[in-house]
């Protein structure tokens, strides 16, 4: 299948645009927003067939892990801390995943690992670099 394999690596947070418009749409406490702001978030995959587990290093060693099976309902949790249900779907190589108030896509363009939240027609996105 298209895609299979192309996720796993480690990816090191490059940039972003609409961070605070995106912030402020889904409600994000302001202390989460400045954490989260400029973050050299490490973004580790690593992707088995189906299997996806997904990490994130925070600066101060946070970690975010969320492992979930394409097409499998699993359990979730987002940059803000909460936990919720989701499934997660492979359409047109890229990975998509509907959070409570935003959707998110992730996909691999050359080395970079792109990642795009959408949240009513706002447009987060963030670009991170393969390191690994």
């Amino acid at each position: 299948p298209k895609g299979t394999m192309a996720f796993s690596g480690k990816y090191e947070f490059e940039g972003d645009e609409n961070y605070d418009a995106f912030v402020q749409k889904i409600g994000l406490p302001s202390d989460k927003v400045e954490m989260g702001r400029n973050c050299k978030i490490v973004t580790e995959v690593v992707q088995n067939g189906n299997d996806f587990t997904w990490t994130q290093h925070f600066p101060g060693g946070r970690t975010t892990t969320n492992t979930f099976t394409l097409g499998k309902e699993a359990d979730m949790e987002t940059m803000g801390g909460k936990k919720f249900k989701a499934t997660v779907k492979m359409e047109d190589g890229k990975l998509v995943a509907d959070f409570p108030n935003y959707r998110h896509t992730s996909e691999i363009c050359g080395e970079k690992l792109v990642e795009i939240s959408t949240s009513s027609g706002v447009v987060y996105k963030r670009t991170s670099k393969k390191i690994a």
